[in-house]
């Protein structure tokens, strides 16, 4: 134990003896685990972010949409042309359906400015089109007020529920409810309104005005468009997977897709979507990684030749030290000690700075932060693998060098 203590003394001595070359090599350190710890913490960031997000869609629901509900690179053509999913497609389905499902399309039909009185928003308010299942399937809360109902649908009314973001600008001191608010292509009576949602990736969730689908083709025709979203909840959890089975068969006839063709739509769960989402992160994770790790490749080897630098400029102290009786794994614990403390101490700085700039991504999206863990403890590993190879050679070189040649050194 004390010859452990006199090496710790003996090595930490030596660093502190030569600051300006122990930070050098320092830096380098902090610099590979900073690149593996700030991308995996950034990503690990937004993986938790669309995992929390995503759970809108929840056990019991399924969406339909015509291309993959999240796209990672450019769509194959096949994909791409597509016929649209239209509304007459949706009433099809819904009626054709065994299995007790509530069926909720989502379409914007245009953004421009809402306005009531004297006030009126900034020209990024978005005119979605749903009917009255879209609070259970989209996970929306009514916060005053009425959603719309089958008659508000059946009958197109002019009537619309309104986002928080928008019942706030225009409606400050009074209720909203009944006043006539008029927005691009029409008027409408507010008969509700939603609780806040927050953003999604910087884009704001509640700059909506909601109107019945029929009425937005009435209003802004194009009755044959491709409805963006389908959304479908099945009201026993348990039947989800046979739901999907019954939808996927019901549609494809519906949209004529022959025997042995592969369906010209998509049917995503919450998991599906988690699942491409997760290998794109997987692949940022490990791009993000393999930087990282070529950096600390190179402050690897900086170590060893800044241990083999001093191994040379220390050749007459280890010839003293061996001549008043130091032995080889005295000299070779001194050596790796020191290689050690370079590594360690800047892993733990790469760490800590990895994980507070990886963390700008959530404090940016305003989301919980994220800490990496795993590769947290396997920073540490690999820099301690890191201080044994490299730093090995220079205390293995120092341990077997003779006592006299190494006194007669100059």
């Amino acid at each position: 134990m004390m010859a452990f203590l006199e090496a710790f003394r003996m090595a930490w001595g030596s660093l502190r003896g030569h600051k300006m070359r122990s930070a050098l090599t320092l830096l380098g350190m902090v610099i590979g685990v900073f690149a593996i710890i700030v991308a995996v913490t950034a990503v690990e960031v937004i993986d938790v972010y669309f995992k929390d997000r995503l759970q809108f869609l929840g056990a019991s629901t399924f969406t339909v949409s015509r291309t993959p509900a999240i796209q990672t690179g450019n769509l194959d053509a096949s994909v791409r042309n597509r016929p649209s999913i239209t509304w007459e497609q949706v009433e099809r389905l819904q009626d054709a359906m065994h299995i007790p499902v509530s069926v909720s399309p989502l379409e914007d039909f245009d953004i421009g400015k809402a306005s009531y009185a004297d006030r009126e928003t900034e020209p990024n308010t978005f005119i979605m089109g749903t009917n009255e299942h879209m609070l259970g399937n989209f996970s929306y809360e009514l916060e005053q007020g009425r959603f719309f109902t089958d008659e508000d649908v059946l009958y197109a009314r002019p009537v619309c529920v309104t986002g928080s973001d928008i019942t706030k600008e225009l409606f400050p001191n009074e209720s909203p409810l009944g006043k006539e608010i008029r927005i691009p292509g029409m008027r409408c009576q507010v008969i509700g309104t939603l609780e806040e949602k927050g953003s999604f990736l910087g884009f704001a969730q509640d700059n909506r005005v909601f109107i019945p689908i029929t009425r937005g083709f009435s209003a802004f025709g194009q009755p044959q468009r491709n409805i963006a979203s389908v959304s479908m909840r099945v009201h026993d959890p348990v039947m989800i997977n046979a739901a999907k089975e019954e939808a996927t068969g019901r549609l494809r006839v519906i949209r004529k897709v022959e025997p042995g063709e592969p369906n010209n739509f998509e049917i995503s769960t919450n998991d599906s979507m988690q699942a491409v989402f997760e290998a794109f992160t997987g692949t940022l994770t490990m791009g993000g990684a393999g930087i990282g790790l070529i950096s600390l490749l190179a402050a690897g080897i900086g170590i060893m030749n800044i241990m083999l630098v001093s191994v040379t400029e220390r050749t007459r102290e280890i010839g003293i030290r061996k001549s008043i009786g130091a032995r080889r794994k005295d000299i070779l614990r001194q050596f790796l000690l020191e290689a050690f403390f370079l590594c360690q101490i800047g892993g733990l700085i790469g760490i800590l700075l990895g994980a507070l700039a990886g963390n700008g991504v959530a404090l940016y999206f305003d989301i919980s932060a994220a800490f990496p863990v795993a590769w947290a403890v396997g920073a540490v590993v690999m820099v301690t693998v890191i201080a044994l190879v490299f730093g090995g050679y220079p205390a293995f070189k120092a341990a077997r060098l003779n006592p006299i040649d190494s006194l007669r050194y100059e």
